[in-house]
């Protein structure tokens, strides 16, 4: 008897000293949209680092978004938030001023506005300039070295596994931008209406030029006259296509497609969903078979 209880005292002894030891923390990161989560977590992998995607909704824009509970949370929980920024997240200003941030957007030259000034900017949600800089590859690069040069001065310990994993970020960026100019070399047509003014940048990457960008949001359509001057344009410059927004609103596409014989295709902001590379891939291949 005096045995089992010498026993049972060390192995409480070892319980409770395993009790108090202290657990490694686990650095926890939040991401705002796609693009910077990816390009965060391909850069965390191998490390204890988690990342957390604020926005995981199908969205087409962040003009009027505002966080949900669980997203707040996870802002205010998080060590340092990643944004894309450039002003593309607006809604997260309160949360931000106090926080450690990642700005994936630094030194970046940006783009105006699509038919900047067109319309009321007020009622149209327009910024002066464009924020969607990862729509063009090389500038997708540019965030993923600002990301991990973020990373590696808040982990120090860890920037040698960020810049082994930012190498294989870059080849396959390269590889995206690569595989753009080879299936968009021999486009038949090289000019675009679109119905969301955020592909500026991935126009200019693979040299083709937006005629026309409609901010149409649902429950502000196209008015009529301006639909009957993109159905001009449309015959004019004999366009064989029109691109909405995979998220977006089709029906001024749609009227366009009947009364004129075009086509109607959805173009990815590769803003949400599951990959920012199936996004980026899917929109050269749709531009291949509108225009090619």
């Amino acid at each position: 008897m005096k045995y089992m209880k010498t026993v049972i005292a060390a192995i409480l002894s070892v319980l409770l000293l395993c009790g108090c030891a202290p657990s490694e923390q686990t650095a926890q990161i939040a991401a705002t949209t796609l693009p910077v989560w990816e390009f965060s977590s391909r850069l965390c992998g191998g490390t204890p680092i988690t990342v957390t995607r604020l926005v995981t909704e199908q969205i087409s824009c962040l003009h009027d978004y505002s966080l949900n509970v669980r997203q707040v949370k996870a802002a205010e929980a998080a060590e340092t938030i990643v944004i894309s920024g450039a002003g593309l997240e607006a809604f997260l200003d309160d949360l931000l001023r106090n926080a450690s941030v990642i700005d994936a957007s630094k030194g970046i030259p940006l783009l105006c506005n699509a038919e900047e000034g067109d319309h009321d900017e007020e009622e149209h949600h327009h910024h002066e300039e464009d924020p969607h800089i990862w729509l063009s590859p090389e500038n997708a690069k540019a965030m993923a070295r600002n990301i991990c040069t973020g990373l590696s001065a808040r982990y120090p310990e860890y920037a040698q596994t960020f810049e082994g994993n930012l190498d294989g970020l870059l080849t396959d960026l390269t590889a995206l931008q690569q595989y753009g100019e080879d299936a968009l070399a021999e486009l038949k047509c090289r000019k675009l209406i679109t119905f969301h003014d955020g592909f500026s940048y991935f126009a200019k990457a693979f040299d083709l030029t937006i005629l026309k960008a409609v901010e149409e949001e649902s429950g502000s359509e196209a008015s009529a006259q301006e639909l009957i001057e993109l159905i001009t344009l449309v015959e004019e410059q004999s366009l064989p296509a029109v691109f909405t927004e995979a998220n977006g609103s089709t029906s001024a596409a749609g009227v366009i497609a009947r009364e004129t014989g075009c086509r109607s295709y959805a173009l990815d902001m590769a803003m949400s969903g599951n990959s920012y590379f199936d996004a980026m891939y899917h929109n050269i291949d749709t531009i291949k078979e509108a225009l090619g």
